[in-house]
């Protein structure tokens, strides 16, 4: 019969779906480094995937529904692509038996590749229902090594889903304490209005140190487990794109005219935050985007000195301090916007656009009744830009 007969090809193919499924496999769950092949089934899951995400978000009625939609993308994606490995896999062992000629005993039925996937599956998957039996010392070879590998990957996936919710909550934790520090989302502009008080400079200064560290952590993660640039934060109007831009644009305005400000541990926090933004665009295949619209124009620089001077922090207003802010701007912002579009994230602006309230200060009772305006919780910081 055609299904016993050896077909090398279909057993050489199988071998050839095991090996890139299950490198892919090894480098997204144990690699601990950045993957620079451009040839990756993970690559070209997620770059699927994610365009057709973005698709269908853009038919969400309202922006809440759209970043409500988006923030299942990063657990959802991460659990399916756990099945494609697994479906891989079993296919692969299936057309192995195939092309190995079939070799089982079945039960009332012809063996076929039907019954080489079902024996893969319930192989793979550690049922073991009996029901088909493998007759030959190749196929009980391959029945032996499925079962250990299906068993292997699984322990694999226990052990790297509590690893990804981890760095993804090391991740969320300065996030949500910049809330109060830099506003909601955060500035620069208010960051630095939130450290005028007495001791405000030292503060400062322990804070960037804080998010040298944060950035380091984030490069590590994200370089190894990409998947977590999909994994979206708590609130709406947070991101780690958006913190990361908000601490580069304080460093930046540091280093290039804050008179008596932490300017040198703003250059150490700048260079390895924007090393984590140049990075990742790399990972992204996102080539650097310049701005469509200025975030900085003269007269929000204008009133960012003014509002600073007025709670005691002094911009330099030479050509050369203007020249040197616009020479650092120009080397992050590119990326971090390339970052934002391909993750349908914003940037925030550098001053607040409005006065708000930080998410601390709000609750959803408050909302529900529209007693927000009583709670006192926004009398301490009651200036704004």
């Amino acid at each position: 019969m055609h299904g016993m007969i050896p077909l090398p090809g279909v057993f050489l193919a199988g071998i050839a779906i095991f090996l890139i499924v299950l490198w892919d496999a090894f480098e997204a769950i144990i690699l601990p480094r950045r993957v620079t092949r451009r040839f990756r089934l993970t690559r070209l899951y997620y770059l699927f995937t994610w365009r057709t995400w973005k698709l269908y978000a853009r038919l969400m009625p309202t922006q809440k529904a759209r970043e409500t939609f988006f923030g299942f993308f990063g657990p959802i994606s991460l659990f399916f692509l756990i099945g494609v490995w697994a479906v891989g896999l079993v296919i692969s062992f299936g057309m192995m038996q195939y092309g190995a000629g079939s070799a089982l005993n079945v039960s009332g039925m012809t063996p076929s590749l039907y019954t080489d996937l079902y024996l893969s599956g319930t192989t793979f998957f550690t049922l073991g229902l009996g029901d088909v039996i493998p007759k030959s010392g190749l196929a009980r070879f391959l029945v032996v090594a499925e079962a250990g590998l299906g068993f292997g990957f699984l322990a694999a996936v226990i052990g790297y889903l509590p690893f990804i919710y981890g760095a993804f909550g090391n991740r969320e934790t300065n996030i949500a304490l910049l809330d109060a520090r830099a506003g909601t989302p955060p500035t620069a502009g208010e960051l630095l209005r939130r450290h005028s008080y007495k001791g405000g400079k030292e503060a400062l200064q322990k804070l960037l140190a804080e998010w040298e560290r944060w950035c380091a952590q984030l490069l590590e993660s994200h370089l190894s487990y990409p998947v977590l640039a999909y994994f979206r934060s708590q609130h709406d109007n947070q991101s780690w794109i958006g913190s990361l831009t908000a601490i580069l644009d304080t460093c930046a305005l540091v280093i290039a005219g804050v008179e008596d400000a932490c300017s040198k541990q703003a250059e150490l926090t700048f260079a390895i935050a924007r090393h984590a933004a140049v990075d990742l665009c790399q990972v992204f295949n996102a080539p650097p985007t310049p701005l469509s619209t200025n975030r900085l124009t003269p007269e929000t620089l204008e009133k960012l000195r003014a509002k600073l001077a007025k709670h005691g922090w002094v911009l330099l207003t030479t050509p050369e301090a203007a020249q040197r802010l616009t020479e650092l701007r120009e080397m992050y912002e590119p990326y971090v916007n390339a970052l934002a579009r391909h993750l349908h994230h914003s940037l925030p602006p550098w001053i607040p656009d409005k006065k708000g309230r930080d998410n601390w200060e709000t609750t959803a009772w408050a909302k529900t009744s529209g007693a927000m305006d009583d709670h006192p919780a926004h009398l301490l910081h009651d200036d704004h830009f």
